[in-house]
Parts: C-alpha cells; structure tokens; sequence
C-alpha cells in the first residue's frame, strides 16, 4: 500500500475513514437543506436569516471548544464520538420531522441550531484527539490528512446530492436520510477492535485543567507560531463564501448560484493538498511555505481576468489552503503530549474556526468599499505577509541554537524526549 493511504492498513482507521465519508457527506447534506429551507419556506428569500442560523450553529463552538477539550482529555472517545454523533443524528430528526409535518417555526431553527453547534464544539476536538487512538503514533500525521480529504470529498459529493433529493423528494426526507447517515459513526465505533486500538491516558478530572492548556500552549514555540500563522489567514484569508460570490456577480457579472461552481474547483484543489500532504511527515516548513503558496495563489485569483480563470485559479489555492492546514492540524497533533491533546486541539479548533467571525466584517467591509477583488487581494497578502513573519520569527528563535530533538520541529525530526537525547547545533535553513 502506497504512502499516501499508509493509515489503510489498520482495519479500526479503515472503520473510522468510511465513517467519516459519509457523516461529513451528512454534513453537507444538513447545511444546503437548513439553509435552502429557512431560505424558501420559512422566509421570503430572507439571505440575513441564514446567515443568523449559520452564526448560531458556530456561536457554541466559540464560547465552549476550550471546555469542551477538557472534556475530550477526561472521557474514553468511543463513548464520548458515539454520544455526540447520535445527538446531531437526533437534531436532523427532529427537523425531518417538523418540516413534514409543516409545523416548523423559525424560532426552532435558532434553537436547533445552537443545539447543534453545542454538539460540535464537543465532537470536533474530540474526534481530532481520537485520530491517535486509531493508528499507532508515526502514522498519526497520515491518519489526520486522510482524514481532510475525506471532508473534502464530502464536500463535492454533499452539496450537489443535497440538490438532487431536494428536487426528487423535498426537504423534509433530506434530513431523514442525513439521520440515518450520522449514525455511520455510531456503528463504526462499534465495530472497532478494542485490542487493536491505541489508547491515551486519560486524565482525572481536577482544578485547572484548562489554564494548563492555555500555559502548555504559550511554552511550545512552534505551536504558537501555528496558531498566529492559522488565526491571521482564517481571519482574513479564508472567506471564499462570501469573496467567490461578490467576484462571480459584480466582477463577472455571472448569477449569484455561479459560485456554487468555484466551490468545486477549490474542492478539487484541497483533496490535491490534502492527499499531497499525507505523504510527507508535518514539518513547520512545509506549513509555512503552504502559506506562503497560498497567500500568492490568492492574490492571482484576485487579479483573475475572467470567471474561468478565477475558477482555474481556485484549484492551486485550494492545494495550497489545505496543505497548509492539513500539515498544520498534523503537526499539533503528533508534537503535543497525548494527555493534552483534547484541551489542546480545542484551542486550535477554537483559533481555526473562531478567526473567521472576526475577519469577515472586515473583509466584507472591504469588498463594499473598494470593490470584490480587493476582499481577496487583501487576504492574499496578508496570508503571504504572516507567513514570512513567522518564518522570520522561527529562524530568529530556533538557529544556531544547540537544542533538544524534541524542541526542534522546523526541520521535521522525530521528537525524542529521553534524557540522553543527543544534542546538536542545528540550521534550519
């Protein structure tokens, strides 16, 4: 089996990978039909209603992701993964059911969405702290890129599919069918080899656990420089929802549902990276120049001269967005101690998914004052320009230092804590 599909040899990632495929093909499902039904048949084509369910699902996963780490830390990720994804099964439900029966209100759809958002600001670090309880610890990094691109497959497959049974059979039996699709999850932990797993040490529930975290963190020098790097370009970088959509109607002049089609170029783009990126083992390197590809691929895309450049154009942006994440979210993962795992993805779960509120006003803001293409020019160069700054900041804080394998990720080697770990001066360059 090729290096690229190494985490394939464990029949419990195997499980977990087909699981995921179709949960994260719910997913999809969930959001163009939540979306399509407060958009047509709880308002009258009301787009400032979506986006206010849209906020209320990622409100809970601000305020709670670091809790929810803790959580993660102290609970077996069976347990906690099968709890979780038979809770989103439910809110899908329950939504099938009001809209077939016609009694569906908006209210309820706040409701339901912050219900919902609860539900992943527990699931997401939990799932990312249970990738290492799948594989052994040198195939972590594969494990966590195979598993991007299996989102990001979800993502071509979802959207158009959620088209197409609307269509065919109504909203109503779209979220049943996505019911029935969480519990893939549910079954898959199941079935899982208990003698095959590896698991974490979990930690007693105790004072403080958070705070420790958050000290963790600011002691790892690498892990800062990741979470800066990924804060600035999800905050200002990462807003193709909106970007693509000004860019298709008021540069190109196409409709507004043309974007859907630049959607897909990006998708097809970030299965390249994340698929690139599972061959390689996560070096802090390999995330900086990531970024720095893909603050240049944005900021041709924003000097696109016509809709199918702009569209060609998604495709290395989209690689260079996910090799940069995938390799990222790896890195983290394999460099933190296992019983901080959960507390410490929370955190990065917290800067990835948080960053993005902040930044889109004023990408918005942007885009209205000076036009669409300065909203993606501007992404662009500051992802390109915090890129560079943390490739400064690393060189200035790692070379010509004699220090610990452990403590010397930019050049990739294996950590080794033990005390006769050899020492030796190191370039990073």
């Amino acid at each position: 089996m090729s290096a690229t599909f190494a985490s394939m040899r464990y029949v419990n990632y195997r499980y977990w990978f087909v699981a995921s495929l179709i949960a994260s093909t719910g997913v999809w499902l969930q959001r163009v039909a939540q979306d399509w039904y407060v958009l047509t048949v709880l308002t009258d084509h009301d787009a400032s209603q979506v986006g206010l369910v849209t906020a209320l699902q990622f409100l809970p996963i601000i305020l709670f992701s670091a809790w929810a780490g803790v959580l993660a830390d102290r609970i077996p990720g069976r347990r906690l993964l099968q709890c979780t994804q038979l809770g989103v099964g439910l809110v899908s439900l329950i939504i099938g059911i009001v809209v077939l029966t016609g009694t569906g209100e908006l209210w309820h759809q706040y409701i339901l969405a912050l219900i919902s958002g609860t539900i992943s600001a527990v699931d997401t670090p939990a799932r990312q702290a249970f990738v290492g309880e799948l594989v052994p610890q040198e195939k972590m990094a594969n494990a966590v890129a195979l598993n991007a691109t299996a989102f990001h497959t979800a993502r071509l497959i979802g959207p158009a599919s959620a088209g197409f049974f609307i269509d065919w059979w109504g909203i109503g039996p779209v979220f049943l069918i996505d019911a029935v699709m969480f519990m893939a999850p549910v079954i898959a932990l199941a079935l899982m080899r208990g003698d095959q797993l590896y698991p974490r040490t979990l930690v007693p529930r105790a004072p403080g656990q958070l705070r420790e975290s958050v000290v963790y963190v600011h002691s790892r020098t690498d892990i800062r420089i990741i979470m800066a790097l990924i804060f600035v370009v999800s905050a200002l970088g990462m807003n193709f929802q909106m970007t693509s959509a000004l860019m298709a109607t008021t540069v190109f002049g196409k409709a507004a549902g043309s974007f859907g089609i630049l959607s897909t170029f990006m998708a097809v783009g970030s299965i390249l990276g994340s698929t690139g990126a599972a061959r390689r083992a996560p070096r802090l390197r390999t995330i900086l120049m990531g970024a720095a590809f893909y603050g240049t691929a944005e900021i041709l895309l924003g000097l696109s001269p016509s809709y199918w450049w702009f569209a060609l154009l998604s495709i290395p942006t989209g690689f260079g967005m996910l090799t940069m994440n995938t390799s990222a979210n790896a890195l983290v993962q394999t460099r933190t101690d296992p019983d901080k795992r959960g507390r410490v993805m929370a955190l990065y779960s917290l800067v990835f998914l948080g960053a993005t509120p902040i930044g889109s006003p004023l990408i918005g803001w942007v885009g209205t004052t000076f036009g669409a293409r300065w909203s993606i020019l501007v992404g662009g160069i500051a992802s390109l320009g915090i890129a560079l700054i943390c490739g400064v900041w690393a060189m200035i804080h790692w070379k010509g230092r004699v220090v610990r394998r452990r403590s010397f990720p930019w050049v990739g080697i294996e950590a080794d804590s033990s005390v006769d770990a050899p020492r030796r001066s190191v370039d990073p360059l």
